[in-house]
């Protein structure tokens, strides 16, 4: 008797002769993506009266192995948009030459109109849609951060299923549930942006990514940080640490480990 796997469930060769799997597929279709390997954390943006600030960690984790600690996962689309690419790396790869060569497009097909961040939110929300229903998704969340067509802040998201949805704030991956609590304390609504300064967004962003480096285990405290305004086009910095970290509270911390009183 056949005792492997393969061959569970099918009726014996010597009894009832050879199967006959001719009429059966002789290759799947790929998967690759469906199970993502090297991965990014999380990425937050919020808006403020002249602009958006947007930061991502620079680290990409194989697996729970924080492999490689130099991975950018901002990328800037020209002087009015960026993309902040949460998920699998491989997919942020496969989608950054998409946007490069949309990019080249663009600028030979329709020279002096540069598309706004609105446009290519839109653009990628049928890209995403369009996988997910091909039953092949890209496994990666994105926000997309500018200007729109009036030069008024734009920040909105779209997911592995082109489900989007825009926002004062916005985080992916565990920054959804740490660090969404903190911003909406600066801008909860579209009303209160107005009033939130450069310096208070990015001071915001700065403290939520400590918060994420304390209680993420697949951050880093080196990450990238963009600034989009008007005036400014995008101002990237990609090698930001952080500062004035504590672990103090880790003390007060029961219920993990060896108690010692």
């Amino acid at each position: 008797m056949n005792h492997l796997p393969q061959a569970w469930g099918r009726p014996r060769d010597d009894v009832y002769g050879p199967y006959d799997s001719s009429y059966l597929q002789t290759s799947a279709p790929k998967t690759h993506t469906q199970s993502p390997i090297v991965t990014g954390t999380s990425v937050l943006a919020v808006k403020f009266k002249d602009g958006v600030v947007i930061a991502a960690d620079n680290l990409a984790s194989y697996g729970s192995l924080a492999r490689f600690t130099q991975v950018h996962r901002l990328r800037p689309f020209n002087s009015r948009a960026l993309v902040g690419f949460g998920g699998d790396i491989s997919d942020m790869q496969y989608l950054d030459r998409l946007l490069n060569s949309l990019d080249v497009k663009e600028n030979y097909s329709s020279p002096g109109h540069v598309m706004h961040a609105k446009n290519l939110h839109t653009y990628l929300s049928k890209v995403m849609y369009k996988r997910r229903t091909d039953i092949n998704p890209l496994w990666n969340q994105m926000l997309v951060v500018g200007l729109d067509g009036h030069d008024k802040p734009f920040l909105s998201s779209v997911d592995l299923l082109g489900t989007t949805f825009s926002s004062p704030t916005l985080a992916t991956g565990f920054g959804a549930h740490l660090a969404q609590p903190l911003l909406r304390k600066l801008a909860d609504d579209e009303g209160q942006v107005e009033s939130v300064t450069r310096e208070q967004a990015v001071e915001a962003v700065k403290e939520c990514m400590k918060v994420l480096f304390y209680r993420d285990a697949r951050s880093l405290d080196r990450y990238s940080l963009a600034v989009i305004t008007k005036d400014g086009g995008v101002e990237l910095t990609e090698d930001e640490q952080l500062e004035g970290q504590s672990w103090a509270f880790a003390e007060t911390i029961r219920g993990y480990g060896t108690q010692v009183n």
